[in-house]
């Protein structure tokens, strides 16, 4: 009977509130002891575990009452000290434990007794009533509270009007009362909707990171069989070309314009599959490296180029290969657009972002509405939740910012 489950809740609801407030006291003292003899360094992380089973427990009850489904919420501690403080200290299910705590507490003692209470207006009559003349005469049973009872008749009727009118409150009042404590101690367990939408940001956020880490790994693999097989295939056949070119009289006509013009598109095509693999994955970013291909870079623009790197550190190569391209970009539009005299560029490591700095001392003035080429930097950065700034004011300098996520 689904009344009854809710009565059995409400009933198990109160002596539990009462044992949930007994673990903060202990919890205290337990935090009290890492202070005073370290015991609690052991004692803390393990008392927080027994309280994630401990509401795990509630959690699966108020659920199954509500007829909902939960997922089940880890309850083993790691390995070594620093790391159980660490899960501990971090998790953000510890927080929402204690948070369950408190609110079990100021919730639960009181839906309890309202229960016991209504529930009592119903089985007083009925065990009670019938044994009235057991109650001494100076101090009677009581019917609604503040009636005595003096006869059978007035235990009969007084004891049917009781229940008549405690069964329709208890009918009333006691699934309200479970369902209520039931979706408290589910939303106080459960993640508000900020924290969903950041942990769910948060999910996001690395799976990218892993697409990214896949797809810059594709781009590898897929490079270095166009550089060593189709590009060498190429070459070999542009060879032959040429020597067959050269082995054939000078009168050949037709067969040597036919040669001539399968061993200028095979060129063709070799310059242009060069120039796809270079954009796909640069090939001196493999060989050299970050910092010897921004060199590389730098020797190849048409203005002094600068070129600092500050403890970067290791730096994943998806943020390696867009770090390379923001910064070829930017310096071949100093060299073609901002008629500057000089440029710097500056990588820095600021905890888990990469810091780009592009600076000029050209005319300034840039205008992302006319398609520049910061457009194309800022689809770049964006891939990567990454931020450009632009300080271009018409004269100059010009500075372009930008900072790139690269926690590995």
């Amino acid at each position: 009977m689904r009344l009854w489950r809710e009565v059995r809740y409400l009933l198990v609801v109160l002596p539990a509130s009462i044992a949930t407030l007994v673990f903060l006291p202990l919890l205290a003292a337990g935090l009290v002891s890492t202070g005073v003899g370290g015991l609690g360094l052991v004692v803390v992380p393990r008392m927080m575990t027994a309280l994630r089973r401990w509401a795990e427990w509630h959690r699966r009850r108020a659920a199954s009452l509500l007829g909902v489904m939960i997922s089940e919420r880890e309850a083993r501690l790691p390995k070594g000290l620093r790391a159980q403080w660490r899960r501990v200290t971090d998790d953000p299910e510890y927080r929402r434990d204690l948070r369950w705590t408190l609110r079990n507490i100021a919730t639960g003692v009181p839906a309890g007794l309202a229960a016991l209470t209504v529930i009592g207006l119903v089985v007083t009559p009925v065990v009670e009533a019938p044994l009235w003349w057991l109650f001494p005469a100076e101090d009677p049973l009581r019917l609604f509270v503040v009636v005595p009872v003096t006869g059978w008749a007035g235990a009969f009727w007084l004891g049917a009007a009781q229940v008549a009118m405690a069964v329709p409150l208890t009918w009333w009042a006691v699934p309200r009362l479970a369902r209520l404590h039931a979706r408290g101690c589910l939303s106080a367990l459960e993640p508000s909707p900020a924290e969903r939408l950041a942990e769910r940001v948060g999910e996001l956020t690395e799976s990218r990171a892993g697409v990214l880490d896949a797809h810059d790994a594709e781009l590898r693999r897929i490079e270095r069989d166009l550089h060593d097989g189709t590009q060498a295939r190429l070459v070999a056949i542009a060879l032959r070309l040429g020597v067959a070119r050269e082995a054939l009289p000078e009168d050949a006509g037709l067969l040597a314009q036919l040669l001539r013009e399968a061993h200028e598109g095979t060129e063709e095509a070799m310059a242009e599959l060069r120039e796809v693999i270079r954009t796909m994955y640069p090939p001196i970013l493999a060989d050299r490296g970050l910092p010897g291909a921004l060199t590389a870079v730098a020797a190849r623009a048409g203005v002094p180029v600068e070129v600092t790197l500050d403890g970067l550190g290791h730096i994943p190569a998806a943020v390696e290969a867009a770090s390379y391209f923001i910064v070829a970009e930017s310096v071949t539009n100093i060299t073609k657009h901002s008629g500057a005299a000089r440029a710097t560029v500056r990588l820095t490591r600021r905890d888990d972002t990469l810091v780009i700095e592009i600076t000029d001392d050209g005319r300034g003035g840039i205008d992302e509405s006319r398609g520049t080429g910061v457009m194309g930097i800022r689809k770049r950065t964006a891939a990567f939740d990454g931020v450009v700034r632009v300080h271009s004011p018409v004269g100059g300098p010009t500075a372009i910012t930008v900072e790139l996520p690269c926690a590995s």
